[in-house]
């Protein structure tokens, strides 16, 4: 459980993160016609693309962290104040509050991927893979892109030893995010197993 451990800590002290300030829009000259477009603002999807076909493991993180801090906002400033609560109830290692904290933020934002996926990182704190299984499960159906869940869900599947499962749930993040030698590592290797191939 060192792992998730790591991971969770990581992942929830995402929302103790300052929210990046936003510039206010800057009035625009006149431009004849001809003038370049205005470049493409950076919402989820086109992160996503983004992040998709990085060049680099570094350039990939720096794509990663931006959409884990849009996945980490639920437009509801109260589920965003308990999640920060969520944050320092962590800190304090006091799981059960956590899970509380967290129920009360799904009951308001039950449609929040990230809560479903924070809220199973603490059922692997708190030994419970059934439940965290099934929400890391409503995490990706709500966000198929969470790459988080998915790896989380490679994880446990490892940790059950269902191979096939956790070689699919890999083969996901690396669909989302390539530049991941860590997975690309596992995927190499449970592929030799599960199909009997090296890839």
């Amino acid at each position: 459980m060192r792992f998730f451990a790591l991971l969770l800590t990581a992942s929830l002290s995402l929302a103790a993160t300052p929210l990046l300030a936003q510039e206010p829009a800057r009035p625009q000259p006149s431009r004849p016609s001809q003038s370049r477009p205005a470049p493409r603002a950076n919402t989820l999807d086109s992160l996503f693309e983004r992040l998709a076909k990085a060049g680099s493991e570094r350039e990939a993180d720096g794509i990663a962290s931006l959409i884990e801090r849009r996945l980490s906002r639920s437009g509801s400033d109260t589920a965003d104040l308990l999640l920060s609560r969520v944050t320092k109830a962590l800190e304090d290692k006091d799981y059960p509050l956590c899970v509380e904290l967290l129920d009360r933020i799904l009951a308001l934002e039950p449609q929040w991927a990230e809560a479903w996926y924070r809220r199973a990182l603490v059922f692997t704190m708190l030994d419970d893979p059934v439940a965290a299984l099934a929400d890391l499960r409503q995490a990706v159906k709500l966000e198929p892109r969470h790459f988080g869940a998915w790896t989380a869900l490679g994880h446990l599947f490892m940790a059950s030893d269902d191979k096939r499962q956790a070689l699919a749930a890999y083969r996901r993040v690396l669909a989302l995010n390539p530049q991941v030698p860590a997975i690309q590592t596992l995927v190499s290797h449970l592929g030799v197993d599960v199909e009997g191939q090296d890839l």
